[in-house]
């Protein structure tokens, strides 16, 4: 058996880099054909990347946060049982007993794979000065050796202080030098984590992780910051008024101190941001909106929860239903344009796009054909694609191909918004938070549950009178659902 080079590949939906994430195996360990390696970030989501090759892995030409294009080298494999790349796996064991194997948390797909890291054979030398467990040697693996909280600050397990040979033997001992060293640092942080926290103060031994198998994500330490700003927020000193006020950095607020730092735009992001600019740049949008009366669509959406909560159709499955049945009158707007032969591409389907937020940002995933769905499959293929969307395993596919997208902004508790087209469509309507407001109803003043729908619309492909034929029709569905069963 030779050496084997194994190079990014092909990922598909003309994705033409990627961004390793997370090493799921390290240099000498063994390997199956189709076993996942790598996880890996492109502009639209995580893909765990299988090997083709069987053997030991040599080598690993990329570390977690390198951009990597396809077709470079991305792993090596050799016969079962080589010694491989000697260097760099001495470096990985030194990476994983300091704590870090270079893993970047908070971005993974949701799972934990059946094998994190495979347990070297080569037993560690314990130091001379480690004490010897008084019961008999037992055999305990190292993750099972991995305490369920960190150690207390206060009082840090040292690495280097001899242990006191008159001191009793603790029960809670580790079983081995090996699951000593475990429990004296922190459990797999990736290089952004770390960076984190050193640049906040917060010690890793403090922070809780909540991560499989004890690892310490992004989340836990941002919880730890804003512990941390918390608890040292000074009171606010007596101020004279003949004393003139020092300027700075400092959030009078909070009193957190503001950095300065450079991000790059990478994946999720940088895809992001092209498309938003491409839309601005290219598309001639125009935008329009309207309030309505939303209680009788919350009636309807409380009735089916209470008679048939099965189905589990909520307000965006309702919304997403009028937006569907507002398109089969208006296809001017389920359209795109073809700006090198000049021409208006109307679909023959509806593929509805939701904005979603999630911890990689805002995404868009796709319901496909939502134009042959019932309003029950509705509900169901936006709770799924919700779920897939927010652990991260939305494949690249389920962000392609939209003709219209729907954006409940009101979510985050905002009443308009002028918002920018997902290009290459033609058309996006908003939806605001739904509140009690006056509102006159058969000549009197009363209050109802009242929100406002923002549509924008590419002028190109219609005129404001198409744009507003749509989103009377999509109001007069929210003020009297009734409308829709003329359509389902």
């Amino acid at each position: 058996m030779t050496r084997h080079v194994f190079r990014l590949p092909d990922l598909g939906e003309g994705l033409t880099e990627a961004e390793i994430v997370d090493w799921k195996v390290a240099v000498g360990d063994t390997v199956e054909i189709d076993q996942i390696v790598v996880e890996v970030e492109t502009a639209k989501a995580a893909v765990e990347v299988p090997v083709p090759y069987a053997g030991t892995v040599l080598s690993l030409h990329a570390s977690a946060g390198t951009v990597l294009s396809v077709g470079e080298p991305l792993i090596e494999v050799g016969p079962a049982g080589g010694v491989g790349d000697s260097a760099a796996a001495e470096r990985y064991r030194e990476e994983e007993r300091a704590g870090s194997g270079n893993v970047l948390i908070g971005y993974g797909t949701g799972h934990t794979p059946t094998t994190r890291r495979r347990r070297h054979t080569s037993p560690r030398k314990p130091p001379t000065t480690a004490v010897q467990p008084p019961t008999a040697p037992t055999t305990t693996r190292v993750a099972d050796a991995l305490p369920s909280a960190p150690a207390s600050p206060s009082a840090p397990a040292s690495p280097s202080a001899p242990a006191s040979p008159s001191a009793p033997a603790s029960p809670a001992a580790p079983a081995s030098p090996a699951a000593a060293d475990e429990r004296q640092a922190p459990r797999v942080i990736s290089p952004l984590v770390r960076r984190l926290a050193h640049e906040h103060g917060v010690h890793l031994a403090a922070v809780t992780p909540t991560g499989p198998r004890g690892v310490i994500l992004r989340r836990d330490v941002e919880r730890s910051i804003a512990a941390l700003a918390a608890s040292t927020v000074p009171a606010a000193p007596a101020v004279d008024p003949a004393t003139p006020r020092a300027t700075g950095t400092t959030s009078a607020a909070t009193g957190t101190p503001l950095r300065a730092e450079r991000i790059p735009l990478r994946g999720l992001r940088r895809t992001v941001a092209d498309k938003l600019s491409r839309s601005r740049t290219e598309i001639p949008d125009a935008t329009t909106w309207v309030d309505v009366d939303a209680t009788g669509l919350l009636e309807v959406k409380d009735a089916l929860r209470r008679d048939r909560p099965d189905l589990g159709i909520g307000l965006l499955a309702l919304l997403a239903r009028s937006c569907v049945a507002a398109l089969r009158r208006f296809p001017e707007l389920n359209s795109s344009i073809d700006t090198a032969r000049a021409e208006i591409v109307r679909h023959g389907h509806v593929n509805l796009g939701f904005a979603a937020q999630t911890d990689r940002g805002l995404v868009v995933p796709v319901v496909r054909d939502a134009h042959l769905m019932t309003t029950a499959q509705l509900a169901a293929e936006l709770t799924r694609l919700t779920a897939l969307a927010r652990e991260g395993t939305l494949p690249p596919a389920a962000l392609t191909g939209g003709t219209f997208t729907l954006n409940n902004y009101g979510v985050f508790g905002v009443d308009g918004s002028t918002p920018i087209i997902n290009h290459p469509e033609a058309a996006l309507l908003g939806v605001g938070r739904i509140i009690d407001r006056p509102w006159v109803r058969d000549g009197a003043v009363v209050p109802r549950k009242v929100t406002q729908l923002s549509f924008t619309f590419d002028h190109r492909v219609c005129d404001g009178g198409a744009a507003g034929g749509f989103l009377r029709f999509v109001a007069d569905c929210v003020e009297n659902p009734a409308i829709l069963l003329a359509h389902v």
